[in-house]
C-alpha cells in the first residue's frame, strides 16, 4: 500500500472526493478541514494499492489540483487492515507488477539531469576503468561499472521515448553525450599523466589482457548482454526494486569502453579507440532498444489489466 497526503482547496474538495471515492484500489480516507495553511484548504489522506496507483492519480490530475493544491505519496511500510487488504484485492494486477508513469517519470528526471555530480562520478568512473584496462585488472573493471551513473539517464531516454516528449529525451541525451565526451576527454589527460609517472605503458597497453580484452572486441554476444540488461534494469525502475540496478551496472561495459577508446586515443591506437567506440555504441543502442520495448509490454499489458477490470465491474453492475 502506498499513502497519498493531498492539500485540497475548497473549491475541489467535492471533485477531489469523487475521484477517491470512484476509484478502485483506495481506502481509510480521512478528511481533516482547513488544515492547510500554504496553500489554504483541506488536508486529505487516503491509502491506495500500488498497482492502483497510477489510475488514482492521473483522475486527481485531471481535477486540476496539481496546479493549486499539492499531491504527496509514500510508502506503507506496514498496513493491518483488513480494508487495506480489500482493495489491494480489488485492485487490477499486482502491486509488485505495477507500472506508475509518475514514480518513474521522477525517479529518471532526477537521475537523468546533467549535473557536477553526475559529471564527477562518469569521470572517476571512467578513470578507474582506464587502470582496470590499462592493468587488465577484472576486479577494477567491476568496480567502475558499479560506480557509472550512465543507466539513469538512459532510462530516462526511454521513458521520453515511449511518452514521447521532446524536451526529457533532449535532457537525457544531453547528460549521456555531454557526461560521455567530458570524461573520456578527461580520462585521456589522466591517462598520459599516469604515463608520465611511469604508472602506466604504451606496451602494457598493447599487451595481451586477457581479462579485459572484450571491451575492444565487440561480437553479438555484447548487443545480447546490453539487451537483456537494459530489460533488467527498467523492470526494476519501475517495479521499485532499485537493488536490481547494481546488478545491472555491472553487467554492461559502457563505461570501461569509453575509458579504453580514452586511453587509446592518448597513445594513438586507432584499432582499439574503434572498438571500444563500437563497444560503446552498442551497448548503449542494445539498452535503450530493450528499455524501450520493455515499457511498451508493460504498458499494454496494463491496459490489457484494466479494460478487464472494467469489463468485469460493467458485468457486476449489470448483474446487480
Amino acid at each position: 500500500m502506498l499513502h497519498l497526503r493531498l492539500i485540497v482547496p475548497p473549491d475541489l474538495r467535492e471533485p477531489v472526493l469523487g475521484c477517491l471515492d470512484d476509484a478502485v484500489g483506495v481506502t481509510h480516507v480521512v478528511v481533516l478541514p482547513d488544515a492547510a495553511v500554504r496553500p489554504a484548504g483541506d488536508v486529505v489522506l487516503c491509502d491506495v494499492a500500488r498497482e492502483a496507483l497510477d489510475e488514482v492519480l492521473g483522475a486527481l490530475r485531471g481535477t486540476g489540483l496539481v496546479e493549486c493544491g499539492a499531491i504527496d505519496v509514500s510508502a506503507l511500510e506496514l498496513s493491518l487492515s483488513a480494508a487495506a487488504d480489500e482493495a489491494e484485492r480489488l485492485a487490477p494486477g499486482e502491486g509488485a507488477d505495477a507500472l506508475v508513469w509518475e514514480s518513474v517519470s521522477e525517479i529518471t528526471h532526477e537521475e537523468s539531469t546533467l549535473t557536477w555530480v553526475f559529471l564527477a562520478f562518469l569521470t572517476v568512473a571512467t578513470m578507474l576503468a582506464a587502470c582496470g584496462s590499462v592493468l587488465d585488472s577484472a576486479i577494477l573493471i567491476v568496480g567502475a561499472m558499479a560506480v557509472g551513473p550512465e543507466f539513469g539517464p538512459l532510462a530516462g531516454l526511454c521513458v521520453a521515448l515511449v511518452q514521447r516528449r521532446t524536451r526529457p529525451a533532449l535532457r537525457s541525451l544531453n547528460a549521456l553525450v555531454t557526461g560521455f565526451l567530458v570524461a573520456m576527454a578527461l580520462t585521456v589527460c589522466f591517462g598520459l599523466l599516469m604515463d608520465a609517472l611511469g604508472l602506466f605503458s604504451e606496451a602494457a597497453f598493447e599487451a595481451a589482457r586477457p581479462n579485459t580484452s572484450f571491451i575492444w572486441q565487440p561480437d553479438a554476444t555484447s548487443f545480447v548482454v546490453a539487451f537483456l540488461a537494459g530489460i533488467a534494469g527498467l523492470l526494476s525502475l519501475t517495479s521499485a526494486k532499485a537493488g536490481t540496478l547494481v546488478g545491472v551496472a555491472i553487467s554492461v561495459t559502457t563505461v570501461p569502453a569509453a575509458a579504453n577508446a580514452a586511453v587509446a586515443l592518448g597513445y594513438g591506437k586507432v584499432d582499439q579507440f574503434w572498438g571500444s567506440s563500437v563497444q560503446l555504441l552498442l551497448n548503449l543502442l542494445g539498452i535503450v532498444l530493450a528499455g524501450v520495448l520493455t515499457l511498451l509490454v508493460q504498458e499494454a499489458g496494463w491496459a490489457v489489466i484494466r479494460r478487464r477490470r472494467r469489463a468485469g465491474a460493467g458485468r457486476v453492475t449489470v448483474d446487480g
